[in-house]
Order: C-alpha cells, then sequence, then structure tokens
C-alpha cells in the first residue's frame, strides 16, 4: 500500500457549501505489497491487516463507491470508536452497515429514531413476569455489536441521552445493576444534512462521543449506472449471500488487529503536533468552542489505526492530516457571526492544517 494516504474530504483540506460538510470520499487504497529486507527478500504480508483490506472488496459486492466510509467505519472499529454518518436518504447507509458486518461476521441492529422513541426502546425495560411475580430485564437493540441509529437527530434529547452510557461505558443501567454491552460494540448514527424540520441537533456532548463524522456522498454518474446495472441484473439488497458477499474476519482478527494498533508507535513531535492542531482550535477567531482533549485523544487513535491500514508501524503527520477533519469537524462549533459571513468548519480547520508548523 502506498504511504501516502487518500484524503477524506472533497478537494484536499477545504470546506464545501452549508450543510453537506466534506467526508470521507477519496477511492481507499490498495493492499500493500510484502516489504523487503535489507537483502531484498520479500517478507509475508500481516494477514490480518490483509483480512481487514479485503473488507472493502466485500462490501464493494453490495454497495458501490463507498471505499472511503468503509475505511472510516473500519477505522472506528479498530479504535473502539463511533461514527456520526451525514448522508441524503437513499445513499446506502443501512445496507453499506449490514454488508459490513456481514463481511466482519458481526451483529447489527436497525433503531429508526422517531419523535415518540422512548429510552427502553433503545436501552432495554423491566418486564414483569406474571409466572415468576418477578420483574426481568429485557435487552434493547443497543446488545449488538453496531448499533445502526438511523436519524438520531430526529429524537428528542431525553431518548438521545439514553445511548450516552452505552457510548461512553459500554454498558446498560437498569434497576441499579449494570449490564456489560458485547464486544466489540460501536454506534453508526445517520443524519440527514440537508432536512432540519422537526430534528433535534445532538448536543455538544453528545458529539464529542463520535470518534469520525463522515460524509456519505451521491455516487458519480458512472457508479450510479453501476447500480443501475447490478439492480437491472436481479441484484437484492436483502440478500447479502446472494451478492457474493462473505465473511472474511471476525471478532477474534478484529481483537489482534487493536492489539496491533495499539503497538503503532508515535513520535514526542508527532504527539506535540497533535496538541498544537487541536489547541490552534482554541484561539480561532471563526471558533467559539474549539476540540477538547478528548479530541485530540480520538484523533493520535485514528491517526494509529490509519497507519496501520497503510502496513506501517508508526505514525506520520500526514497521518493526522488526513483524519484532522472527520475527528475534529464535529467538535467545534462556530461563532454567530462567522455563520453569518458563510464560514464553513471545514474551512476554518483548513485553514489551521495549513498554518500549524509541521514537524520534520
Amino acid at each position: 500500500m502506498s504511504e501516502q494516504p487518500d484524503r477524506f474530504t472533497h478537494g484536499g483540506y477545504g470546506g464545501q457549501h452549508a450543510g453537506a460538510p466534506a467526508g470521507m470520499t477519496a477511492t481507499a487504497p490498495a493492499a500493500p505489497t510484502a516489504p523487503a529486507t535489507a537483502a531484498g527478500e520479500r517478507i509475508p504480508p500481516d494477514p490480518v491487516r490483509q483480512a481487514f483490506l479485503d473488507v472493502r472488496n466485500e462490501v464493494a459486492k453490495a454497495v458501490v463507491g463507498q471505499d472511503a466510509t468503509v475505511t472510516g467505519l473500519l477505522i472506528a472499529l479498530l479504535c473502539g470508536g463511533h461514527v456520526l454518518l451525514e448522508g441524503v436518504p437513499g445513499v446506502a447507509k443501512t445496507l453499506l452497515v449490514r454488508t459490513l458486518s456481514a463481511a466482519l461476521s458481526l451483529d447489527t441492529k436497525r433503531v429508526q429514531f422517531t419523535p415518540d422513541l422512548m429510552p427502553g426502546d433503545i436501552t432495554g425495560s423491566l418486564v414483569f413476569d406474571s409466572r415468576t411475580s418477578e420483574f426481568s430485564f429485557r435487552e434493547g437493540p443497543v446488545f449488538t455489536n453496531i448499533l445502526l441509529a438511523d436519524e438520531i437527530n430526529r429524537t428528542p434529547p431525553k431518548t438521545q441521552a439514553s445511548l450516552l452510557e452505552a457510548m461512553e461505558e459500554r454498558q446498560v443501567s437498569a434497576d441499579g445493576e449494570s449490564r456489560l454491552l458485547p464486544s466489540p460494540f460501536i454506534v453508526a448514527a445517520t443524519q440527514n444534512p440537508v432536512e432540519y424540520e422537526g430534528t433535534y441537533p445532538l448536543p455538544e456532548a453528545q458529539l464529542d462521543r463520535f470518534l469520525l463524522k463522515l460524509a456519505m456522498p451521491l455516487p458519480g454518474r458512472a457508479e450510479e449506472i453501476e447500480v443501475m446495472r447490478r439492480h437491472a441484473a436481479g441484484f437484492d439488497s436483502r440478500n447479502l449471500a446472494a451478492a457474493g458477499v462473505r465473511a472474511v474476519a471476525g471478532v477474534q482478527e478484529l481483537e489482534q488487529a487493536r492489539a496491533a494498533v495499539a503497538a503503532v508507535e508515535v513520535a514526542p513531535e508527532v504527539l506535540a503536533y497533535i496538541v498544537d492542531v487541536v489547541r490552534a482550535t482554541r484561539s480561532a477567531p471563526s471558533f467559539q468552542l474549539g476540540v477538547s482533549p478528548r479530541g485530540a485523544t480520538a484523533l493520535l487513535s485514528a491517526s494509529r489505526a490509519w497507519a496501520w491500514l497503510s502496513g506501517r508501524h508508526f505514525v506520520t503527520p500526514d497521518d493526522v492530516k488526513t483524519l484532522a477533519l472527520p475527528c475534529l469537524r464535529h467538535r467545534v462549533a462556530l461563532q454567530p457571526e462567522a455563520l453569518m459571513d458563510g464560514v464553513h468548519v471545514d474551512g476554518v480547520l483548513g485553514s489551521i492544517l495549513a498554518s500549524v508548523p509541521v514537524p520534520r
């Protein structure tokens, strides 16, 4: 795999028009070739890393043109983080998560968030058993590996907040007892970037719990033609096995991959660079809210995962730049006057990345 990471934004680090923040849209790099020793002998590639790279090929059997989004979800799984997906209806968000789960042998559940959804509908609730005359806990859909929270901003804050403990502590508390969630566990929440009527914007505290915010764009013309060709040939999104999707990795490989990511080295200069980028957001005139220390650790974790997927055992400043927008764009807030002037979050973050000195 080339050591040049793909850009997770439209047109480099610059911003887009309001309401359509850039996301990971570039095509992900190809699988790495085996590195050479000093004597020129080829070293066999890491089979665990190769399995995760193969996941993209499996997802591509059902979903067209979302390689970079798949890479973002893989990074989230490797880091144990959550993902906020922005995209208009019909760009295969649900199909993408289902296919990714099938390729990794993970359980997934989907919850359609609506204004009348109650916290117990997600976390579970106590149910009276007439046979034993006792209350028992009935698990909610949050007890899964990947929870697809569809249109999370359409449910009231009380229900949104019911996810906070699950996202942060990986557990659900009911009747004074804490119940651990399955491992791995991540939330993949979706939002419509153009429709705000009847929605409840996520509070900053909950946004800060998401590792990445990714954009799922509409497909290009060639990609949309391929979608039409597949459907004309009989593709059924409800039958992934018929599309040839198979499991290429599982929980055991994920645990091995997480251990490998944790061993990726980060030089003191790169750590300082991450801190400098984050601190610059707190003093940017266009921002009324900068990135918290949690955001800095998220950027570190995601950069490590991207370095490992790229076939390296160390993090480079380019890794940090590549992950900066997806990691930080939802952790900052523009000043009201900046919003009125049409300033975009991605544009300000791009300026910060261009101005903070890069270690050599």
